[in-house]
């Protein structure tokens, strides 16, 4: 009985400490991904707007869907949020310099949670192949991501 008790002790790590982990890893990941695209999306449309001459035309929400014309006389100059509730007024390069750094940065922090879901995916397949055969009767945990 030890055997089969050690099997359900790896079975139990496994689903619930090692497939949790990897969740809460790609939760993140998933997170950083979507920030690198808006970052992208906030590169285009700067670089479009540095193109652009004269005063900026636009239509501006104001929630729910509520849309209102706005014209932006002088748009050379952009307030980024910084984070934590700060903001910078940047002129359009500076603005383009900064989202370069914060990509590089976002890009270096799915790189890393990329890593670690390799390796907790290791240990998973680590733990499911050193986990002694099932006893008749008994399905193991065999579903890795």
């Amino acid at each position: 009985m030890a055997a089969a008790e050690k099997a359900q002790r790896y079975e139990a790590f496994v689903s619930d400490v090692l497939q949790r982990d990897l969740r809460r890893v790609q939760e993140q990941r998933d997170a950083v991904l979507e920030q690198q695209a808006q970052v992208l999306q906030l590169r285009s449309a700067l670089t479009r707007l540095q193109d652009a001459e004269g005063p900026l035309h636009t239509q501006v929400d104001l929630g729910c869907n509520f849309f209102v014309s706005a014209e932006v006389p002088d748009p050379r100059r952009v307030f980024v949020a910084l984070g934590f509730g700060f903001f910078a007024e940047l002129t359009l390069p500076e603005a383009l310099r900064h989202l370069e750094r914060r990509n590089s940065l976002l890009q270096r922090l799915s790189d890393s949670l990329t890593r670690d879901g390799a390796k907790i995916r290791a240990h998973i397949r680590l733990v499911l192949e050193v986990t002694p055969p099932p006893l008749p009767g008994h399905t193991p945990y065999l579903a890795t991501p």
